[in-house]
């Protein structure tokens, strides 16, 4: 938004909530009446008012001691995603985990019309202080805030009817599961395969069955049992694989395949500039488990790895082989490009041939078709499952398409 000081917080708040409804979210009218409500730069009071409403914009309110984000205040656009995904109805009992600033918490509030109806957990103290003190401020008074681990849940004001997450888990906690109702709703910003996808689940049966699966990035949930694995992958230590507890993966074994000969494939999909492409790296996730995510600094030379983008592309690995997404510019005209793959390693051309089959048949529909995805308690006999498996701690993800087209990779450590 470009917008100067003088603009008061009302007027930047329409300018918010306008540019966020043409974006596709706060589609709710519910929705939009709280993100109109709640004065958001009085929780992000170390922000000027430009930055608190600009739309895609969080704010770090925390960072670790390594300069890392330990909590913030998400970005309006995801923030409206996510609440019209949790779909709460008056009267509804809400569990927040991770407190971030108590934005969150107060439009919860809003939506519920009752704030002692919504209580929000994060595991550190100055957090917890700054949103109980901004919520108070805010006269949301009623809303219950609580120092703890948030992978336990709060089963002392159990159970919910909706329970959200505005940090990252890896895996479904067991007390999230127990701590819903029947029929209950849980939106959470969940990682596999090293994407991260907010997904809305509904709690039928003992398995959780999702209705909406869209792209974002969150702070990881703090927890000694995360099963999302990093190292690098070369001599110098800048590039990096991420990858899952349950995939055979040994980043040793890659160590200088970057250096060997590539072996670059072109699919003929192009995208324009501004077209979104993070849907092939869902597909991914179904139709191949060997899909992992590749980080590369902005500045490292192209001729030693050039990925889609360097923050995180998508990677097949096998063995002591690799390929990547990666594109090119395609034509002088109008900005379009081409995607494609670069392989390393003995496979290399096998891995990026694939990869650019996946890219075609992704290209068919782009990202209007999704996967159906439902979570399953981890000790569900696989017999009962059909699908893309993904083993997690406490519960398997099972993924599937509604098509005939093969996909019947099997997804096993």
């Amino acid at each position: 938004m470009n917008h100067t000081t003088t603009s008061s917080p009302a007027d930047l708040r329409e300018a918010m909530i306008t540019s966020v409804k043409q974006a596709g979210y706060a589609q709710r009218p519910e929705v939009e009446r709280a993100l109109r409500q709640v004065p958001r730069h009085e929780f992000v009071p170390e922000a000027d008012l430009d930055t608190a409403y600009d739309p895609w914009q969080a704010v770090i309110t925390h960072r670790f001691t390594d300069g890392t984000a330990l909590s913030c205040a998400s970005a309006p656009s995801v923030v409206a995603m996510m609440l019209d995904q949790l779909a709460i109805e008056p009267g509804n009992t809400v569990l927040e985990i991770g407190a971030g600033t108590g934005y969150n918490a107060s439009l919860l509030a809003e939506l519920t019309n009752q704030d002692t109806h919504v209580v929000t957990i994060d595991l550190d103290g100055d957090v917890t202080t700054h949103a109980t003190h901004n919520l108070a401020a805010t006269g949301y008074h009623g809303v219950r805030v609580i120092t703890g681990d948030g992978a336990l849940g709060v089963p002392e004001h159990a159970p919910y009817d909706r329970i959200i997450a505005t940090v990252s888990p890896w895996d479904i906690p067991t007390a999230w599961w127990q701590q819903l109702t029947p029929g209950a709703r849980l939106v959470v910003p969940l990682r596999w395969r090293g994407q991260t996808r907010s997904v809305a689940f509904t709690h039928h049966n003992g398995r959780l069955v999702a209705d909406s699966i869209e792209l974002c990035g969150f702070v990881p949930l703090v927890t000694d049992d995360d099963g999302e694995l990093t190292a690098p992958i070369t001599v110098d230590g800048t590039i990096h694989l991420h990858w899952d507890r349950d995939q055979p993966v040994d980043p040793t074994a890659l160590h200088g395949a970057l250096d060997r000969p590539s072996n670059t494939a072109w699919s003929g999909v192009t995208i324009a500039g501004d077209e979104p492409h993070d849907g092939i790296w869902l597909r991914l996730t179904v139709t191949d488990p060997r899909t992992c995510r590749l980080n590369a600094p902005a500045d490292t030379p192209p001729e030693i790895c050039a990925p889609i983008s360097p923050l995180r592309a998508p990677a097949l690995v096998d063995g002591t082989s690799l390929a990547y997404l990666t594109l090119r510019r395609q034509g002088s005209g109008p900005s379009r490009w081409e995607l494609g793959a670069i392989g390393h390693g003995p496979a290399a051309t096998e891995l990026a041939t694939h990869l650019c089959d996946e890219l075609r048949a992704w290209s068919i529909d782009r990202d209007r078709r999704k996967p159906n995805l439902t979570a399953y308690p981890a000790d569900t006999p696989e017999h009962e499952l059909t699908g893309t498996i993904i083993d997690k701690t406490h519960s398997k993800l099972v993924l599937t398409y509604d098509t005939d087209e093969p996909h019947e990779h099997r997804n096993r450590a």
